[in-house]
């Protein structure tokens, strides 16, 4: 037992200022927002003291989940979600069989493709708020205004103003700064996968169809299933993208997170917290079933 502790001793001590630092600023953190979220602080003199603070429970959670106004921000996260994960899979993987390809030039494809990752949500939310404009006419601008001139009015609309809808618009910005790097995570795995795979099943006969259903693909599924994870995840705290498209308390393009600042900014501390842990849920749906199936597959 003591040469256990021994043996722990060193490792321990050296990473308990990391662990000390998690507990407090994370754990910690997360705890009191838990315990905010199902408090009655929802007004200013509450939040500085001049006010008492009572527990409520689970109140506050269900009074936004019965919320007309926080279902819509949900239904907005989800079609947001959905778009923008389908938008990046799907382009970042052509580009990566492309590039898998013999191409002349690849590196400066691979360049213009990973280059939009290099700007800042809010520096590339300024112009797509131009090229999202909803005018329409003679007032036309941006996207509108290129399909009149190209003859295809028809296909003007209001893009983010859709209150139904608008919320996918704000997808195409994000698709097209995140697709490349879906592309560089299929490209390695592309690059990973030995090319004495392909030759042995082309001398098996196989296809190229065959070739990249059952030899290659089957390689690029952990790759998808990170992929998915990573850009998931980012796609259910989007802030500031929407921040600078469209106004911050604009009701077409609201999810959890600017509802979270709103709260916020009005002293609405408790409603803020449990749209934080309603988040917080959420992504952990989305992370755990994938941190378990990780661990699952390094034990085999």
């Amino acid at each position: 037992m003591r040469r256990t502790i021994r043996g722990w001793g060193p490792p321990l001590l050296l990473i308990s200022p990391s662990l000390i630092l998690i507990g407090v600023f994370v754990y910690g953190l997360i705890a009191i927002n838990a315990y905010t979220s199902m408090t009655d602080m929802h007004t200013a003199a509450q939040t500085t003291g001049r006010a008492p603070v009572a527990f409520v429970g689970l109140a506050n959670y269900w009074d936004l989940l019965g919320s007309d106004s926080f279902q819509h921000s949900l239904k907005n996260l989800a079609l947001y979600t959905v778009v923008f994960l389908a938008g990046t899979m799907v382009f970042g993987f052509l580009w990566a069989w492309m590039l898998d390809r013999p191409v002349k030039g690849e590196g400066v494809f691979r360049s213009i493709y990973l280059f939009p990752m290099a700007v800042s949500f809010i520096a590339s939310g300024v112009v797509w708020r131009w090229l999202l404009n909803s005018n329409t006419g003679d007032k036309a601008s941006g996207l509108n205004r290129l399909f009149q001139m190209v003859g295809l009015d028809f296909l003007q609309n209001g893009w983010w103003n859709n209150v139904n809808f608008g919320i996918t618009a704000i997808a195409i910005p994000a698709i097209w700064q995140l697709a490349g790097y879906v592309m560089a995570l299929f490209l390695a795995g592309f690059r990973g996968i030995p090319e004495e795979l392909r030759e042995a099943a082309r001398i098996d006969g196989a296809s190229e169809w065959q070739l990249y259903r059952l030899v290659v693909f089957p390689q690029l599924t952990p790759i998808a299933l990170s992929a998915v994870i990573v850009i998931g995840h980012m796609s259910l705290k989007v802030f500031d993208l929407i921040m600078s498209i469209s106004k911050p308390a604009n009701y077409q393009t609201k999810v959890p997170a600017i509802d979270m600042f709103l709260f916020k900014s009005e002293y609405d501390y408790a409603s803020s917290a449990a749209v934080g842990v309603i988040l917080l849920v959420i992504v952990a749906i989305l992370i755990i079933p994938y941190l378990v199936h990780v661990a699952r597959s390094g034990r085999r």
